[in-house]
C-alpha cells in the first residue's frame, strides 16, 4: 500500500499537496513513504512539512478529492481482488458453488465491525477511546485482532482495565444495530478530531516526529540531503529528535527511572550494536551485581541481527518518549551543558 501511495504522491504537481497527504498518514505509514520517494523529492516535501502550517479543513479536503482523482485514473490491480477471486472459483468449482462462496466472503469482508480501527496502532486506538465508557471499550477491543486489543487494553488505567475485562468476560451476544451505532459515532469522532488536527498542522515538530519512527537508513539519508541546501534546518530537526545514542543526554536520575522500565533481555538486546559509552552510562547506573548479569547476558546472546538490536533500541527510545510526555524524566534538546548564574 505504501508503494502505491508514494507513486501517486510522485505525481502530485505541488508540493503542499503532497506535503498535506503525508501529514493526514500515520507517522509510521509516511516516514515508510518517505523511504520509497527518489532523493530529490523527500528533500523537498520535508523541507514543505518543516514549513507548514495552518492547513484548513478545506484544503485537506481539497488534497483528499484530487488525490482520488488520481487514484480513479490508475490501471487496476490485474490479479486479486472479488473478480478474480469469483473467476478463479469458478473453474475450479462451477457457477454456482462459487456464487454462494464469493457472496459469502463478499458479505464477511464488509461487514467487520470496527474494520477502520484496525488500521491504526495502539497508542493512536487509545487517544479516541480512553475516555469512553468501559461498555463501550471493551465492545470494541471484542471485535479487533486479539494483539492490537491487549495492547491497547495495557494502556489504560488499571481501574478502567478491571472493568472492561469483566465486562468482556460477561458481554452476551450484542445486536448488530448496537455495535453499527457504536461504530458510526466513533468513526464521526474520529474524522472530526483529525480534521481539528489539521487545523495547525506541520512545521519541524512533525518532521522530527515522522523521522523519529523511520527506519535509520531513510532517517539518515533524509538529514543527510537536507543538510546539503539547508544545514540549519537539520540542526533545529536533530534538536526535536531523540535517538538511542541521545541516552547519553540523559542525567543519572532520568536512565534510573529507564532502568525500572525496561527488562534486562531488551538492555542486552539494545546495548549489542552500541558505543561504549552508552554501555557504560547504563551499567554506571546500575548495581554492581545487577551489571555483572547484564553483561553475562550480552555475551550468552552471541550474534544477533542488526534489526532486532534496532528494533530493541527503538522500544527503549519509546520509553524515554513516554516518560517525558508523563513528567517523569526531562530530556535535553541538546548535547551542550546547562549554564548556570551566580
Amino acid at each position: 500500500m505504501s508503494t502505491q501511495i508514494s507513486e501517486k504522491i510522485s505525481t502530485l504537481d505541488e508540493l503542499n499537496k503532497a506535503a498535506i497527504l503525508l501529514l493526514s498518514l500515520e507517522k509510521p505509514l509516511a516516514a515508510e513513504i518517505l523511504s520509497q520517494l527518489p532523493k530529490d523529492q523527500v528533500e523537498q516535501v520535508t523541507m514543505r512539512i518543516a514549513r507548514l502550517s495552518d492547513v484548513t479543513k478545506e484544503q485537506q479536503q481539497h488534497v483528499f478529492d484530487e488525490f482520488n482523482r488520481i487514484s480513479a485514473t490508475l490501471t487496476p490491480i490485474q490479479r486479486g481482488g472479488l473478480d478474480a477471486a469469483r473467476e478463479l472459483i469458478t473453474q475450479s468449482l462451477g457457477e454456482g458453488n462459487a456464487t454462494d462462496i464469493i457472496d459469502s466472503v463478499s458479505q464477511s469482508m464488509s461487514a467487520v465491525p470496527f474494520g477502520f480501527l484496525q488500521r491504526l496502532g495502539a497508542d493512536n486506538l487509545l487517544t479516541f477511546i480512553s475516555e469512553e465508557h468501559p461498555q463501550t471499550i471493551a465492545l470494541i477491543l471484542s471485535h479487533i485482532p486479539q494483539n492490537l486489543a491487549a495492547e491497547t487494553l495495557g494502556g489504560l488505567a488499571p481501574h478502567k482495565q478491571t472493568e472492561v475485562i469483566r465486562r468482556i468476560a460477561t458481554m452476551g451476544q450484542t445486536s448488530p444495530e448496537v455495535i453499527r451505532d457504536v461504530e458510526q459515532s466513533l468513526e464521526r469522532r474520529m474524522r472530526s478530531i483529525m480534521s481539528e488536527r489539521m487545523e495547525n498542522t506541520g512545521g519541524v515538530q512533525m518532521v522530527a516526529q515522522i523521522l523519529n519512527v523511520a527506519d535509520r537508513v531513510t532517517n539518515k539519508g533524509i538529514l543527510d540531503t537536507l543538510q546539503q541546501d539547508d544545514p540549519k534546518l537539520v540542526d533545529e530537526i536533530r534538536r526535536l529528535m531523540f535517538v538511542f545514542e541521545d541516552l547519553l543526554k540523559l542525567d543519572n536520575k532520568a536512565i534510573q527511572s529507564l532502568l525500572k522500565e525496561v527488562q534486562n533481555t531488551q538492555w542486552a538486546l539494545a546495548l549489542k550494536g552500541s558505543a561504549e559509552d552508552i554501555k557504560e552510562k547504563i551499567l554506571g547506573n546500575m548495581s554492581q551485581r545487577a551489571a555483572d548479569l547484564l553483561r553475562e547476558e550480552m555475551e550468552f546472546l552471541g550474534p544477533v541481527r542488526v534489526s532486532d538490536v534496532e528494533s530493541a533500541q527503538q522500544q527503549i527510545v519509546d520509553v524515554v518518549r513516554r516518560l517525558e510526555d508523563s513528567g517523569e524524566i526531562t530530556v535535553s534538546n541538546s548535547g551542550e551543558e546547562n549554564e548556570f548564574i551566580t
